[in-house]
């Protein structure tokens, strides 16, 4: 446990459950502290491996850190909104509240309520900031160029994992449900595949609870169309990383998504994506004259299809665009821009004695 007088920031995670917003932490935190940010997490849920504070500690947070005259409690949910503004606002402790939102829908009264009472918020796209009722900073996610980069040799990454070596591959990762839009990327290979005997398709992540369902029908479908041996359901895997590298091409079909690290992760891999408009994948991408990916409509089956088919069948257009994303991707979105930028909030609030 860190010694709460040392501690500066509070990066509570109140979900058991692993979710977008608990792998933001996980991922952001260690770099934050190398940066010198102060920061330790407090909550369940997170590896132990992370700085953490007990529960106890809060008792402390009447008095301020050494050199400053705030802490600030860096809230992700709701539910660490609502005991921040009770320690500042009620119990009158020594605390700047910063809230970070990655919601593209329209808030909630209550939630309008307890954005309006933070100190500091931010939005981590522009789709986002176009929701809330505040001013905000924006600061996109970004990508950890130590575990995400492009593979030295191509095919020995596919031969690594037990994929063919001499085909190439189009991917799609994340959980297996309708909202990811599993189906569509499944019927786009079944759709593409029979005339490009060179393509196998990869689907890596996994189903749960009420999904298992829709997964099972899909794999069903694929066995149906005699794909069975061409689009393989892979599962879920701690060594992402490894997938990404062994791919030509990624799809991210999703329906709804809130940010969506998937485009970036592929482009910090140098491989082309094709993506929905949707989360912050129209910011993360680019389009046009510098090509890092196609753009279409959600739910576009016939547009997923005929944007993956570009970059099957125009190798040369396929490896520019992966190219670009990774110098994009490299100069725009790491996670120590997104750490510093973050810190840059974090000095306005926690002021100097």
């Amino acid at each position: 446990m860190e010694n709460i007088a040392d501690v500066e920031i509070i990066a509570p995670n109140f979900k058991r459950r692993l979710s977008g917003v608990t792998s933001t932490i996980i991922q952001l935190v260690p770099v934050q502290r190398r940066l010198g940010q102060k920061v330790a997490t407090l909550g369940p849920g997170l590896p132990k491996t992370l700085p953490q504070i007990g529960f106890p500690a809060l008792l402390r947070l009447w008095g301020r850190p050494k050199n400053r005259t705030h802490r600030v409690w860096h809230a992700r949910r709701n539910i660490e909104m609502l005991p921040a503004i009770i320690l500042r606002d009620i119990l009158r402790m020594k605390l700047k509240i910063a809230f970070t939102s990655a919601s593209q829908r329209r808030h909630t009264g209550w939630s309008k309520f307890l954005i309006g009472r933070m100190d500091a918020v931010i939005a981590t796209s522009n789709k986002t900031a176009a929701y809330l009722d505040v001013p905000s900073t924006t600061i996109m996610h970004g990508i950890d160029r130590n575990r995400f980069f492009p593979p030295m040799d191509k095919t020995a990454a596919k031969a690594m994992l037990g994929l063919p070596a001499d085909r190439k591959i189009a991917g799609c990762f994340g959980r297996v449900r309708h909202q990811k839009g599993t189906d569509l990327f499944v019927d786009s290979m079944i759709a593409l595949l029979p005339a490009r005997p060179d393509w196998i398709a990869i689907i890596a992540g996994r189903a749960t609870g009420p999904h298992v369902a829709f997964e099972t029908a899909l794999k069903e479908k694929v066995k149906a169309a005699g794909l069975a041996d061409r689009i393989l359901f892979v599962g879920e895997h701690t060594n992402i990383p490894d997938w990404y590298r062994a791919l030509d091409l990624f799809v991210a079909p999703q329906r709804w998504e809130g940010f969506g690290l998937t485009p970036l992760e592929a482009m910090a891999t140098a491989v082309p994506v094709v993506a929905t408009d949707v989360g912050a994948f129209s910011e993360l991408l680019e389009t046009g004259e510098d090509e890092t990916g196609l753009l279409i409509a959600a739910d576009g089956l016939e547009a997923m299809t005929h944007a993956a088919a570009v970059f099957m069948d125009e190798p040369m257009r396929a490896r520019l665009a992966g190219e670009r994303g990774l110098a994009r991707a490299s100069m725009h979105f790491t996670i120590e821009g997104e750490a510093t930028r973050i810190g840059a909030v974090y000095e306005r609030l926690l002021g100097k004695v």
